[in-house]
């Protein structure tokens, strides 16, 4: 007898389909934790090396912290309410059909939904509470200001500290209770615990004290709501302050307090209601609460307003608009501003401005925002290279002597490689800029260039002289990231800069600082191929053991991260300090809840013709201080952060947070003091409030027949004029200090605007140069109040008559024919002479592809005169009767006769001697070759040396040409280097 042997039993198709798609989900769920993983490492790694773990680390717990005790504040009471509301519900009641079927439905998913209910709930508040954490953790750290309100007498501390953590607090705790409320009315609902038929509502014992006691919770939540909404009336706009009025301060909030009281008492209602079962009180309050509100919060308001303050407006109003006075320019930092009243000479007379020699030896000439191409042309030297515009002001000591200087980086910008783009180029070999440039702000060539101070690669230059540190690895325009760094003695792979020793094209460089995570080992290489989606990092054999990352290089955006509760100023700018290029970025710390401060939009008021209005987290503010100077090193990238303001409460706060992360301004080298400046946007803040606020009495404010406003920049009329630094004296002042200026015409009233001066404010911006000590009249602003019996054209009038002038015009027309344009450059308001001067640079450029803005005219204006020259010297002589008085940085320089605007000058060519020509010709070919056996010997110091020689004795020969004195220039093609050798440009 055979058996047959029984099939073995087939795994069940749909257990085989779990278990795949189970380890498909574990594989999911492990690919997604790696990448969050992946994630934060990274960010771990950036932080470290940087030194700022504490401001990441914080943050992780802060938002951890605060997630946990928000998911469990909404979570733990509503899985509180619906299992209460179930327990308690009635055993044996009767319930309707419709009730019967919601019941067959429901009751298969009851226990998934008491707890996935409160646990989804409880995910959307821990993602709402962490979200506030920085809310919190000021609360938690926040110090008194010893400055109180006038209203209740309150330290400002509670309004930018505490105020906003108890509305966070409180309007949390109300959708808690709310959630709750509705969700046991839900289930009370569905099993049978409420029912609602035959015209009648039956409510269990149960559920009504559970109804009435979260009714009553929620009602002293918005009692609490009412109270607290009398100290924001402080921070809201009423009908013309910020802060409470005569209105306000004897309508609004007394009733406010009252129906605060009403809510405490309604609630009171709701929880006796819990142990005596009648609900008709409670109702019936909560009815006279409502109209109590409409009342209080608005009837009565209306009538206060309509028949006591409108028809006795500023005896009533005075001491509260004096209060926003007061507290607006305390707010903004402009109640310290020093007003002279100015009587301005309108006549030029000769000599008139000899008193001000010192000043108008800086007037600065050379135009940022125009000599950009200019720049670019003579000193980008390789298409990979680029200087932003507008270009950045600064000043330097040369020589025993302060310099006003326009200067710029050479960055690198790797979207000019073209073809030569590929992944090891632009991540390993262009990895940096290279040098600063810097020119005389008000110098020029004769043929109306920049007078460059610091130029070329490798550098020539006053700088260079000091043996600073060139390379510009951490810029505005820097790549996304790059891989740097080596081995000692291994190969060189990054190009260091276009010129090289021995008749080389190039020299390459290794990166030698510590300036980004490590990436020598594989772990971190494949983080970092996954943060950047690059697998050649993880593969690419140029990534060696001391390899080095370097991302997030925009000094901006790296101070942003290190500190994120400072708004940033938006014109970061270099400098050379302690012979390295430092980025000096300002930061401020803002609020928009100081007591009696009116606010501002603060991407409105920075907006100019240079800077586009720009967007912010926190935009309507109504409180600035310039809390914190960070510098941010171009070729390592370290940051530090300078306690600039140290009496500020806010810093102070944040620095109870992150107690490590910044120093005491006092750590900044004495070098570093001599470049920090008065901030751009702060000075462009406090002018938008001092339109209004220049006033100092209630009634000019209610009258508000003083308004100002900034002028709209003459070449942009849809823009405002940027403020501008110069080294200049205030009429107050006994000597010229590094400042920055602007000016006030009338604001606009019924669209009659009249474009002249009303007002004219300095901000001195030098800080001094000595470590540990800041000058006294750092940050001192100054104002003149222009008489008004008096007219002085404001900026858009005096462009008006220069461009109407007839003289001028045709001058005009003659430089703009052929292929030429004509630039106008800023319009500089001076106060000098007894009056207010205005300068304006004219520059010339060709209309085609190559641009070259050169300076040929200066307009200059004093009261009803004005005057159009070659040089500035000129144009004031002219001004001013023959011989103005002033020392300008042009006087020696006589310009390139322009012509025709084509560089045909016409006419018959003088002779001369030819001794200087043939003199200055054998100068050219002695530099020359002494440039090539230079270069032939590796000396790049003397092959730059001997090109700034060469450069000379061309320009001389140039110079010579256009007065006639020779013939074309001509030099031995033998002695001149190869084109992989020279520099481009």
């Amino acid at each position: 007898m055979t058996t047959t042997p029984a099939p073995n039993q087939a795994t069940p198709p749909n257990r085989s389909r779990r278990i795949i798609s189970i380890t498909l989900a574990v594989i999911a769920a492990l690919l997604v934790a790696f990448f969050v993983f992946a994630n934060l490492y990274s960010d771990w790694l950036w932080f470290a090396q940087l030194g700022f773990t504490e401001v990441l680390t914080t943050q992780w717990i802060g938002r951890t912290v605060m997630f946990v005790v928000g998911f469990l504040a909404m979570a733990v009471p509503v899985w509180g309410v619906i299992q209460l509301a179930y327990r308690l519900r009635p055993v044996y009641a009767r319930l309707s059909s419709q009730l019967d079927r919601y019941q067959e439905v429901v009751e298969p998913l009851r226990r998934l939904a008491m707890w996935g209910i409160p646990i989804f709930f409880g995910f959307f508040a821990g993602f709402a509470a962490s979200a506030q954490w920085e809310t919190t953790w000021l609360w938690f750290n926040g110090v008194a200001t010893s400055v109180t309100d006038p209203q209740f007498g309150l330290d400002t501390g509670f309004y930018l500290f505490g105020m906003p953590f108890y509305a966070a607090a409180l309007g949390f705790a109300s959708a808690v209770v709310l959630v709750s409320l509705l969700l046991t009315a839900v289930v009370s609902y569905l099993y049978g615990s409420v029912r609602v038929g035959q015209r009648e509502l039956r409510i269990s014992k149960a559920a009504r004290i559970q109804l009435a006691i979260l009714a009553g919770v929620y009602l002293l939540l918005q009692g609490a709501s009412l109270w607290l909404d009398r100290f924001r009336t402080l921070v809201e706009p009423s009908e013309r302050i910020t802060g409470p009025g005569y209105v306000g301060a004897n309508a609004v909030i007394p009733g406010q307090t009252i129906l605060a009281i009403a809510a405490v008492i309604v609630a009171a209602a709701f929880f006796v209601t819990a142990f005596i079962g009648r609900w008709r009180y409670p109702l019936i309050a909560t009815a006279l609460l409502v109209v109590s509100a409409i009342v209080v919060g608005a009837a009565i308001p209306w009538a206060v307003n309509t028949f006591q303050v409108r028809p006795n407006e500023l005896a009533l109003e005075s001491q509260y608009y004096q209060r926003n006075l007061d507290g607006t320019k305390a707010a903004y930092g402009i109640d310290g501003v020093e007003k002279e009243d100015f009587q301005a000479e309108t006549q030029a007379q000769a000599g008139q401005l000899r008193n001000d020699a010192e000043s108008t030896a800086q007037l600065r000439i050379m135009d940022p925002a125009i000599i950009g191409p200019t720049v670019r042309q003579l000193e980008q030297y390789r298409a990979y290279y680029q200087f932003n515009t507008p270009l950045d002001v600064d000043r330097y000591t040369i020589d025993g002597q302060t310099q006003d200087t326009v200067v710029s980086l050479r960055e690198l910008n790797i979207g000019q490689l073209g073809d030569a783009a590929s992944w090891q180029n632009t991540t390993l070999v262009y990895t940096h800029g290279y040098g600063m440039v810097a020119a005389a702000g008000n110098e020029r060539t004769a043929d109306g260039d920049p007078v460059f101070l610091e130029q070329a690669i490798p550098g020539t230059g006053f700088l260079t002289d000091l043996k600073y540190e060139p390379r510009v690895y951490f810029g505005e325009q820097s790549p996304a990231y790059s891989i740097v760094g080596g081995e000692e003695g291994g190969e060189q792979i990054e190009l260091d800069y276009p010129l090289g020793a021995d008749g080389g094209s190039e020299t390459r460089t290794t990166f030698a600082g510590d300036g980004g995570p490590s990436v020598g080992n594989v772990f971190n290489r494949l983080i970092y191929a996954l943060k950047f989606q690059s697998e050649q990092i993880l593969f690419s054999d140029y990534v060696n053991s001391e390899s080095q990352i370097l991302y997030d290089r925009n000094p901006k955006e790296r101070v942003q991260k290190l500190a994120p509760y400072l708004t940033l100023d938006s014109d970061p700018y270099p400098t050379v300090v302690d012979g390295r290029i430092k980025w000096v970025i300002d930061g401020y710390t803002t609020s928009a809840n100081y007591p009696y401060s009116s606010g501002v939009s603060l991407s409105q008021a920075i907006a100019d013709s240079n800077n586009p209005a720009p967007t912010y987290a926190l935009d309507d503010i109504n409180y600035i201080r310039n809390s914190v100077k960070a510098t941010v090193d171009a070729y390592d990238g370290s940051v530090s952060l300078y306690a600039w303001d140290d009496e500020d409460p806010l810093l102070k706060a944040w620095q109870n947070i992150y107690p490590t992360t910044i120093k005491p301004w006092t750590d900044m080298s004495a070098d570093l003091m001599s470049h920090v400046r008065y901030p751009t946007d702060l000075m462009k803040v406090q002018r938008s409030m001092l339109g209004v606020y220049h006033v100092d009495d209630a009634r000019s404010f209610f009258q508000q027949d003083n308004r100002w406003t900034t002028p709209n920049d003459p070449q942009d009329p849809a823009a405002f004029q940027p403020p501008y630094y110069l080294t200049m004296k205030m009429p107050s002042q006994d000597d010229p200090s590094y400042s920055m200026f602007t000016s006030f015409i009338p604001a606009s009233q019924g669209g009659q605007a009249r474009n002249v001066l009303t007002g004219y404010l300095a901000v001195d911006s030098n800080a001094g140069d000595q470590k540990g000590t800041k000058r006294d009249d750092y940050g001192r602003l100054r104002m003149l109040v222009i008489d008004s019996s008096t007219t002085v054209p404001g900026p858009g009038q005096v462009q008006n008559t220069f461009d109407s002038d007839t003289n001028v015009s045709s001058q005009i027309n003659i430089l703009k024919q052929g292929q030429s344009q004509v630039l106008n450059g800023n319009l500089l308001t001076l106060p000098v002479g007894g009056g207010l001067l205005y300068v304006q640079p004219v520059f010339v450029q060709s209309s085609g592809d190559t641009k070259l803005p050169q300076l040929r005219r200066v307009l200059v204006a004093f009261g009803n005169k004005i005057a159009f020259e070659n040089t500035l010297s000129e144009a004031l002589d002219t001004l001013f009767g023959g011989d103005s008085g002033a020392n300008t940085g042009d006087e020696t320089v006589t310009p390139t006769d322009q012509g025709d605007g084509t560089g045909n000058t016409g006419g018959t060519t003088p002779t001369v001697p030819a001794g200087d020509y043939a003199a200055a010709l054998a100068e050219a070919r002695s530099a020359l070759e002494a440039r090539q056996s230079a270069l032939t010997s590796g000396d790049l110091a003397a092959f730059a040396t001997q090109d700034a020689r060469l450069t000379a004795a061309v320009q001389r020969l140039l110079d010579l040409e256009s007065e006639g004195q020779g013939g074309t220039v001509s030099l031995d093609p033998s002695a001149t280097p190869t084109p992989e050798a020279t520099p481009a440009g």
